[in-house]
């Protein structure tokens, strides 16, 4: 089983940046590839953004142009550059497998507050 922590969230303003990092070890990719997720309040789980295992990637129509996902397979982990960050990008961040793969456990997330 691969424990997955997401760490890099905060509080920032509209069109500020953060970095999310997804750590795990180098069998969290053996499902493919690796997504990120975000939950808002009120609002069920959505997708994010996918890197495969050979480095394509799949964006959400809500970041595509703001968002970039990229993967350190040597050190287990995947990052998620945000920027042009809007009030809606709100939400607890979270990583796992690609949609429709067998989830590894849930990690605690992280949290990302965008308001001015």
């Amino acid at each position: 089983q691969v424990q997955l922590v997401e760490s890099g969230g905060g509080r920032v303003q509209p069109g500020e940046s953060l970095r999310l990092s997804c750590t795990g070890s180098r069998s969290m990719f053996d499902r493919e590839g690796i997504a990120w997720y975000r939950q808002a309040p009120q609002k069920q789980r959505e997708f994010v953004a996918i890197i495969g295992n050979g480095g394509s990637t799949i964006y959400g129509d809500d970041v595509k142009g703001r968002f970039t996902i990229s993967a350190d397979k040597a050190r287990g982990a995947v990052y998620l550059e945000m920027t042009n960050l809007k009030p809606d990008d709100t939400g607890v961040y979270y990583c796992n497998t690609p949609p429709g793969f067998r989830t590894w456990a849930w990690g605690q997330g992280t949290q990302v507050s965008v308001s001015s």
